[in-house]
């Protein structure tokens, strides 16, 4: 419907893995995961929230296992989850046994972290037997001591330091299926971080700025420190860490990737900021769209413009548009007039033509 202009430079180049069905790295699209915030222990409230996460579109979902009756739940979330699952595990390497055992698709363990060598290889055993891969998850705020001793406080090669470290362990038991991560709450030693790490190793990076924050302030913040990255073609997974509901978390990940046209997923709505100008409650309209359209997966583009200064500019280069037009609003479908409609059926008369391009990219995608 229009000329796209990317702005991403070429890929870095990566080793890929498979978490589960989901292939991470290589020529792999970068996935978008969540973490859940249930008791791990209570399986039903742990299911019904991957099953929401699923169905907002993440394509992988982590679980914290902090003890053993965590660990052994994943085995039945395993068997129930619509899209595999990751065990975030800390310090205990019988935590780790116990959820491959359960069949998890991946761990995220520091290797240097669970005591002696001889343990680290029971752990790499196990994950080598079922073709388990291994996050190595550097957070700045929790460096070695030796490290933050070596640097005085926490700082990109200090992460740096800690994730080749534990690289190091895993490359010495001849494990190379391993994805990384490096984060800060703070978005300029993050981005430091990652691109100094990208410099020297080629495993898939997960991406993520820690302890972002609110829904707010978290997503400027990941939009900002993730998109820097993933213009420079660093990223191949990611997660954006919030304090809200976890849906928000793959909300705003797919949206910061579609904004860099990197995934396409959903309703892409554009729509004006309003002014006086506007003859339709804009904000109001697009606030009930998002909820009525969110079901959508296919990437159906939507402009809603309150008048017809740039209305039917907007409405030309998306499959459904509205303008404003004092009660007899002008709808549009792949850029010609296709009706009009009054305030009160606006709603339902744009949702019913967005269905329907959606339902013509899906037949179009079953065909192909």
């Amino acid at each position: 419907m229009g000329h796209v202009i990317s702005l991403v430079n070429e890929r870095r180049k990566t080793r890929q893995l498979h978490v589960g069905s989901v292939a991470v790295g290589g020529d792999a699209p970068i996935s978008v995961q969540s973490m859940t915030n249930t008791d791990t222990r209570d399986i039903p409230a742990t299911l019904a929230q991957i099953t929401a996460l699923a169905e907002a579109g993440a394509d992988m979902v982590r679980v914290s296992c902090p003890d053993p009756e965590s660990a052994q739940a994943v085995k039945t979330l395993v068997a129930e989850s619509p899209v595999p699952l990751i065990a975030d595990i800390h310090f205990d390497h019988r935590l780790a046994l116990t959820a491959l055992e359960g069949g998890i698709h991946c761990l995220r363990i520091n290797p240097g972290n669970i005591g002696s060598d001889e343990r680290v290889r029971s752990v790499v055993s196990a994950a080598r037997e079922r073709n388990v891969p291994i996050r190595i998850g550097v957070n700045a705020g929790s460096l070695e001591k030796h490290l933050l001793e070596k640097y005085r406080e926490p700082c990109a090669p200090a992460m740096v330091e800690s994730a080749l470290h534990h690289i190091r362990i895993l490359e010495g038991l001849n494990y190379p299926e391993i994805k990384i991560s490096l984060k800060a709450s703070d978005v300029g030693m993050t981005v430091q971080a990652y691109r100094l790490l990208a410099k020297q190793v080629d495993y898939p990076l997960h991406l993520g700025i820690t302890e972002a924050g609110g829904l707010l302030p978290g997503s400027v913040k990941s939009a900002i420190g993730l998109g820097l990255l993933l213009v420079e073609g660093i990223g191949d997974t990611l997660r954006v860490s919030l304090s809200a509901d976890p849906v928000e978390e793959i909300k705003v990940g797919f949206e910061i990737l579609k904004a860099l046209q990197l995934r396409s997923r959903g309703v892409n709505i554009i729509a004006c900021p309003t002014c006086a100008r506007q003859e339709f409650p804009v904000i109001d309209v697009v606030a009930q769209l998002e909820k009525r359209l969110a079901h959508i997966r296919e990437p159906v583009t939507l402009s809603i413009i309150g008048c017809v200064v740039n209305g039917p500019g907007e409405a030309k280069e998306t499959m459904v548009g509205v303008v404003g037009g004092a009660g007899e609003n002008l709808i549009y479908r792949l850029g010609q007039t296709d009706g009009k409609a009054g305030d009160e059926s606006l709603v339902e008369q744009v949702a019913q033509r967005v269905e329907e391009a959606a339902a013509r990219l899906r037949e179009k995608a079953e065909k192909e």
